[in-house]
Parts: structure tokens; sequence; C-alpha cells
């Protein structure tokens, strides 16, 4: 099978760029080199289409539209109306839900959005610990949400690396909160928003489901949707969706005037129109067979992966991942996760540092390092290289804790090789 050629970007791709301000330009261009020649395992990055990066860097840009389709502050509207009713449209029939806002400049934004339409300062919220796999926005203290509203956090077990259940409905049976979150963002496991359901209802609180890094699993039916269980959902609409950088509400109709008037003019002004329009191209792509193949692929190459790590002596949270991610513990390799992933990007392999569930290390320099397959399966990798991936990962952490540096860059010759053999989506030279 001859593989395609190796990406190369070209020249005229940015032209007027090039012209007004050749520094940026270059920093551009060595950009697209560096997500082109490496392996990016890093679980919430991804790469766009084409068709998303171009409707990112549209005319739109010129326009300000503060207020809804039918409602705004500013003449001219005529064609953002349609653009963020088709965004809007497109949501609510990919995830099936009764309303959608798509104006959400990015995830932390919209979470905070929440507790403006359900909340008041000072009242209790909780989420899970950030250092157990949960989001700063959760209620965490060096968060507005932890210093705004009172936080109390859940965890896993220490033994399994899973939910409990039982704490967590003590928990909230305890404190009454009046939001509870269940997602996170180093999460290997399927979230059981069922049993969130009912802890939340048995509690009297609002459930709210962030899928931040699930919604592409979702869309594709490779995970289970929250959209039966929960009262509100957020998410970014990048990470997994292969979207640009936004962020969307997903709610009950009850709960759709109370999330719209949070967002507008509750936290935010005029939304990034040009934004709004990619978050259509991602959305389209998504309600598309293929995306149901991708998504189903981005879990089969993480349990590969996450296998053939195992197989390597690894100590993975959890024992293994359900889902996109995996969060391993590389104490029992006696090399600290933030030493492993500068030298793994030596290695051209880019990952993130990250704690662990009950790690003793501090979160600056932490014992873990997360990773993740969606790039890798947007650019065509399957589970026959996740071996190969593996391996890699085994020989750079070695290398790390040994200093060998020729080590890590025999490994960033064979990367550059593997992914001259997978052109990256969008940033394949025309």
């Amino acid at each position: 099978m001859t593989q395609p050629p190796a990406h190369q970007p070209a020249a005229h791709q940015h032209p007027a760029l090039a012209a007004a301000d050749p520094e940026l330009a270059a920093l551009v261009g060595a950009e697209e080199r560096l997500q082109a020649d490496t392996l990016r395992l890093i679980p919430s990055e991804n790469y766009v289409s084409a068709a998303v990066l171009e409707a990112s860097g549209t005319v739109l840009q010129n326009k300000y539209s503060e207020g809804y389709p039918g409602r705004r502050y500013y003449e001219g509207q005529q064609n953002i109306d349609q653009v963020e009713r088709l965004a809007v449209a497109r949501a609510k029939a990919l995830f099936g839900t009764d309303h959608a806002n798509v104006q959400p400049y990015s995830g932390s934004p919209a979470n905070l959005a929440v507790y403006l339409a359900f909340a008041e300062p000072g009242d209790t919220v909780m989420g899970m610990a950030l250092p157990m796999g949960g989001h700063l926005t959760h209620g965490w203290g060096v968060s507005a949400t932890g210093r705004w509203f009172r936080g109390v956090q859940y965890g896993v077990r220490e033994d399994t690396g899973l939910v409990d259940f039982d704490a967590v409905r003590e928990l909230a049976l305890k404190e009454r909160p009046k939001l509870i979150f269940c997602g996170g963002t180093a999460l290997p496991r399927t979230i059981d928003f069922a049993a969130f359901a009912e802890i939340a209802r048995e509690a009297g609180s609002v459930l709210v489901a962030d899928i931040a890094h699930i919604a592409g699993l979702i869309a594709g039916g490779a995970h289970p949707s929250p959209v039966p269980h929960a009262d509100v959902i957020s998410t970014t609409t990048h990470k997994t969706l292969r979207g640009p950088r936004g962020a969307m509400l997903l709610a009950r109709e009850e709960h759709a005037k109370a999330i719209d008037k949070a967002v507008f003019p509750g936290l935010q002004g005029g939304p990034h129109n040009q934004t709004t329009a990619a978050i259509a191209v991602a959305l389209h792509e998504a309600a598309q067979p293929s995306f149901r193949d991708y998504a189903h692929a981005v879990v089969a190459n993480a349990r590969a992966l996450a296998d053939a790590l195992l197989a390597r002596g690894f100590d993975l949270v959890s024992g293994g991942t359900d889902n996109h991610l995996i969060l391993m513990d590389l104490t029992p390799k006696n090399v600290p996760g933030k030493i492993a992933a500068k030298a793994l990007d030596r290695a051209g392999i880019v990952v993130n540092y990250n704690t662990v569930p009950y790690d003793p290390r501090k979160p600056f320099d932490p014992s873990g390092i997360r990773i993740g397959t969606p790039s890798l399966t947007s650019r065509g990798l399957t589970t026959a290289h996740m071996d190969t991936v593996a391996e890699w990962i085994d020989r750079g952490v070695r290398a790390a804790g040994a200093g060998d540096e020729d080590a890590l860059l025999k490994i960033r010759g064979e990367v550059g090789e593997l992914m001259g053999a997978f052109p990256a989506p969008g940033l394949t030279a025309t």
C-alpha cells in the first residue's frame, strides 16, 4: 500500500500574513511543521479539518452581534442570524437535546454561566476534586468558582481509581448542593450519568454534565449520552469533537431562558461569529457516518495503547481506559511526570505531566503523565500502530531516567518518519 507523502507546509498558504508580519508568519509556519512532524498525545488536542480552519478565518470576524438571532442590538445580521441558527439546529440534532447555546467563548466561561443561571454567591456546589481528575471550574479553591461559591469535592477510590457512588451520595445528601458536576479532565473511565442523576434528584440538586473531553465520543456513539439524565450539559467544541476553540451549553427546554440570559448579557457581549461558523461546520462533520468510525477508532486505539503500556509495566490509573484518555503513574518507573513529559517532547512525543489520584507530589511537579488518542486517530493511525507508540513511550521514559539524549533523538527520527506517512488534517499542502 502506498503511503501518502509527508506534509510540507505550502509557502503560499499565508501570503498576506507573510507580507504584513514575516515574524509572526514564521512562527505560524513553525507551528504547522511541529504539528505535522510530532506525535501529539495530549488528550484535549486534535486536528480540525481544512473546512473548520477556513470557517474560523472568514469575514464573519468583522461583525458584532450582541444578542440572539432575531433579537440583536446591532443591525446587518441577515447572514449572522442564519449562521447561528444553523449551528444551534445542528447541535440540537446531533446530541438530541431541547436547547443549545453556541455562544460561550470557551469551556470555563460556559461553566461559569451555569453557576450564574442556577446559583447565588456562597451557595454550595459539588464536583470532582481537581487532583482526582476534576476540573478547576467545578468548585475548586483556586478557581473563581471555588472563591465565589462553597465547593465540596468527591473523588475516586484509592484502590480502584473509580468513583465511589456511595460516598458521592453520602456527601450530596449531607451538603445538599445547588449544583452537582460530573465529568472532568483526567477521567479514563465511562461516566455513569444515570447514577449521578439519581443522586442529584435525591439531593434536590441540578446535575451538570461537563462532557468537554468526550463530546466527540458521545456524538459518535462511542460513549453513553448524558442527555436523558443531566439538566444541563457543558462542552467545549474542540477536543474529541474536532471543532474550533469554543463551547456550547445544552439544556432541557425548562432551563433554556436561564441559560441564555446567563451567557448574554450575564457574562459576555458579542459572540465570536467566525467561531460560531466553525462550530456549525464541525457539527455537520460530526453528523456524518465517517465520524462514528473515527469516534470508535479513538476508543479502540486508546484501549490498545493501554494494553501495550500495561504489558511494559506501566501503572495506569483505574487499570486502563474506556475512552480516549490514559492517566499513568510513573512512580514505579522512578521518573517524575514533568521530567518524563519534557523528555518525551524532545523525542517528538507531546504529552502533559499530570497529577494522579492521591499524588504525594506537587501539581507543578507531579507523578504522572496524561495521554490520549484523538489526534493520532484523526491522522489515520490504527490499533496496529499502538504497540509502536507504547514502545516509544517506554524507551522515552527510560531515556528520561537515564538522561540519555541520544536515545531521545533516535526516537524523534522514528516518530518523524511515521508522522510523515500520515499527513495531518487541515495542514496538508494543496
